[in-house]
């Protein structure tokens, strides 16, 4: 089959859709499809037709409160005509605004079905272009904006139940199919950790055999709640002094600077390192490093971070949310907290766990995200192309 695929981010940006998007191309290459990736240039510059790599990069204007993504035209002809001469027969839009608005009008021109993922409720994000001004209103516009755009694709998915669900609070009727991102196992074994250069950061980062590691990681910004765990974190430590605890948060975005200064007025800036942004393939290396993952977001469609811990083997701390009740049974699984002082309490117990209770976790989180293996996505996946271009039949 050959497949474009459409999306506002993919690596070396990383993030859920990013995540998602590179293992779907993956895996559908790994089959013998053959995909071509329409998406925005990661820097200033041309139009670029990478045809080695079947990448098809639209230049676009950088927007930096929203961490560098890029606004592209609405339309460009020469990806048209090389999406034409490749004789494209499904595309898959993993995105909305400028990149998304392309991918519907160029199924329409071209004919061919379009498959849509809505991986993002907008709706929690209005406050980047409205500033609270008018927010009620924007927030409404864009639940229409939600339903009008899945009513308008050849098939629909959701990453979660909870996002089904969602559509469905907004008066959407159409089918929806519910298909979970699949993992890449693999990237995360222990064995492909580099054992010399985790004792290297170690070493540079005051790691010691005892330090206690807990791990943010993701797009800093307001709708991942990094400032609750933080807060939970700084509860932690004032109630538990005499402990040796680290926290790393990986990832960039507009609410670094802000977290920056909430450790210092929080008082834990010493125990704190801001790493940064690093490359996709490296972020498994930061999962081996920690004893707990952590994240208060409630904002996530699916939630892979959560999995790509558990496929790692870090015990994941986090704030209750309905969209991970399939994957993390408190207790057993995983842990949820739902305030600072749950953060605390939990964390609390996770370090009480002896060596082999603390295995049990982890073997039964791994057990269960077996059910995101990538080779379950991609065979979802065929089911909802081949009922797309069926309905083109």
């Amino acid at each position: 089959m050959r497949i474009a695929i459409f999306t506002d981010t993919y690596p070396p940006f990383i993030n859920g859709v990013s995540t998602s998007t590179y293992n779907l191309v993956n895996t559908l290459r790994n089959h013998g499809h053959e995909v071509l990736v329409v998406s925005p240039r990661v820097d200033d510059g041309p139009f670029y037709f990478d045809e080695k790599n079947g990448m098809i990069y639209i230049p676009g204007l950088e927007l930096k409160k929203i961490y560098g993504y890029r606004l592209t035209n609405i339309y460009s002809n020469k990806v048209v005509k090389i999406l034409r001469a490749f004789k494209v027969q499904l595309i898959h839009n993993q995105t909305d605004v400028a990149i998304g608005q392309f991918a519907r009008l160029a199924a329409r021109n071209l004919k061919v079905p379009i498959v849509y993922t809505y991986h993002t409720a907008y709706e929690d994000y209005t406050y980047y272009v409205v500033r609270g001004l008018m927010d009620r209103m924007a927030k409404h516009i864009m639940r229409g904006y939600a339903k009008t755009t899945a009513k308008n694709c050849t098939e629909f998915i959701t990453p979660s139940l909870k996002t089904k669900e969602y559509m469905r609070s907004l008066g959407s009727d159409i089918y929806v199919n519910v298909v979970p991102t699949g993992i890449d196992f693999a990237l995360f074994d222990e064995k492909n950790i580099n054992k010399e250069r985790t004792a290297l950061f170690k070493k540079e980062n005051h790691i010691n055999e005892n330090t206690k590691v807990f791990l943010l990681l993701g797009r800093v910004a307001q709708e991942k709640s990094m400032d609750y765990s933080i807060r939970g974190f700084a509860k932690y430590h004032n109630k538990h002094p005499e402990d040796d605890i680290k926290l790393l948060v990986v990832g960039d975005g507009p609410q670094k600077n802000e977290l920056e200064l909430l450790t210092h007025e929080l008082g834990v800036d010493h125990l704190t390192d801001f790493i940064g942004k690093v490359p996709a393939e490296e972020v498994p290396f930061y999962y081996h490093l920690a004893d707990i993952y952590t994240s208060a977001s409630i904002t996530e469609t699916q939630g892979l971070t959560f999995m790509e811990a558990m496929a790692s083997g870090t015990i994941v701390l986090a704030r209750f949310d309905a969209n991970l009740a399939d994957t993390i049974t408190d207790g057993e699984t995983g842990f949820f907290f739902t305030s600072e002082e749950g953060f605390v309490n939990k964390a609390e117990r996770i370090f009480s766990l002896s060596k082999e209770e603390r295995q049990e976790v982890i073997d039964a989180a791994f057990a269960r995200v077996d059910m995101y293996s990538i080779e379950r996505f991609y065979n979802n996946i065929m089911e909802v192309y081949h009922r797309a271009i069926k309905k083109y039949w």
